[in-house]
């Protein structure tokens, strides 16, 4: 028999833990990677390093694999269409994978898709930006009135970016001027007034079969997700029906296939709201490896080869992420004796980058029936790991 090859287009930790997910069931990888020391190139075998934004690159790349898909939206959505015209599966496909790439497309595809989002409008310098508060009134981040009214407002570049980076919360014409210095395009939104976050996150195949995971919570700390729960707590039941039953329809809609990361804003009126949208594995399904019967990266390998999806239900009645950042102790190795010890049952995962303050390295899942307990090991675990708990 003979078992396909995906090539995996991007070196990071998550193409590092989905190939993780393809090794027991016989699939090969062939990856993309940008340098040799990128977190996936460090345990794939077959290993490619190029410049994804070339396309003779992509090509050359591409020959010899079954089916492409990503670890990262930022391939130049033309190269895309150009691997389908030459007959090579992309999935997602360049018509599914732009919704995650420019965050003007998707706003407007999810308003014609009848999708509730934050208020929002592209502009295209601070003056706009005044205008665009104006419309929405409010009052100031220091509670007084602004002379736009509407402040503060969200400014994002439509592409290229995550984890806080390409986001400015502004709260005057002044200060909404950095954004255009780049010279990209930006999207004005609203600051939703949320009690919290929530990420629904499915997974669909290319003849439609779709799983949807638990709703979480996700927990974020300047502007970088530092803990998920799984469920998220106190989630009415007709509200968490809502976010899967909408993510399940977005995926429907926009053709994707793979794994789709539907963030959500909990309002405090009750409702609600689309954040953003990503199309591959998310930090927020991370739990999934140890917390759910398929994880989503093997959901998201059996998707794109269009093998029949895995049970995306959880194991244990709660389970905690929380992501492991760089800090001022680089040799983390040496707190596995005190981590491991604490809590046998403790699953840490490393992804084998550089210890950078802030970045992030790796991520610890804890489960079990009590969620402060199954909360305290979590944070204890990635506190400790990082070095800023030290007992």
């Amino acid at each position: 028999m003979t078992f396909p090859v995906v090539g995996m287009v991007g070196g990071g930790q998550l193409a590092r833990m989905t190939h993780e997910a393809g090794i027991p069931l016989g699939i090969k990888f062939k990856l993309l990677s940008e340098t040799p020391q990128e977190s996936a190139a460090q345990v794939v075998g077959d290993v490619v390093i190029g410049d994804y934004r070339d396309l003779d690159t992509l090509r050359d790349f591409a020959r010899g694999c079954d089916v492409i898909t990503f670890d990262h939206e930022h391939v130049p959505t033309e190269h895309l269409r150009a691997l389908e015209a030459d007959g090579i599966p992309v999935r997602p496909g360049p018509d599914a994978l732009v919704h995650a790439q420019d965050k003007g497309v998707m706003r407007a595809k999810l308003v014609e898709i009848g999708v509730p989002c934050p208020r929002h409008r592209l502009v295209s310098d601070p003056a706009d930006v005044v205008a665009f508060a104006a419309e929405g009134g409010g009052t100031s981040r220091s509670g007084g009135a602004e002379s736009g009214g509407g402040f503060p407002v969200v400014l994002k570049t439509v592409r290229g970016g995550y984890d806080g980076k390409g986001v400015w919360v502004v709260d005057s014409a002044e200060e909404a001027a950095e954004p255009f210095r780049a010279g990209v395009p930006v999207l004005a939104e609203e600051k939703v007034d949320f009690v919290r976050e929530l990420a629904a996150n499915v997974v669909r195949s290319p003849h439609g079969q779709a799983v949807a995971y638990p709703v979480v919570e996700s927990q974020q700390v300047n502007g970088v997700c530092d803990t998920v729960i799984a469920p998220a707590p106190d989630l009415d039941e007709s509200l968490a029906l809502q976010a899967e039953e909408m993510a399940l329809r977005i995926a429907k809609e926009l053709g994707v296939v793979g794994h789709l990361a539907v963030e959500l804003f909990q309002t405090r009126d009750g409702r609600i709201l689309v954040n953003e949208l990503a199309m591959r594995p998310h930090n927020s399904g991370h739990w999934t490896q140890d917390g759910a019967i398929t994880s989503q990266f093997a959901n998201h390998v059996r998707a794109v080869l269009d093998l029949p999806l895995g049970d995306p239900r959880a194991r244990a009645p709660w389970t905690v992420m929380c992501n492991v950042l760089g800090g001022d102790y680089p040799d983390m190795y040496s707190a596995y004796l005190h981590c491991m010890a604490r809590d046998p049952q403790l699953k840490i995962h490393m992804y084998g980058k550089d210890v950078k303050p802030g970045r992030k390295v790796g991520h610890v899942n804890t489960y079990g029936d009590d969620l402060d307990d199954v909360l305290d090991r979590a944070r204890h675990a990635a506190g400790y790991l990082r070095g800023t708990i030290t007992e």
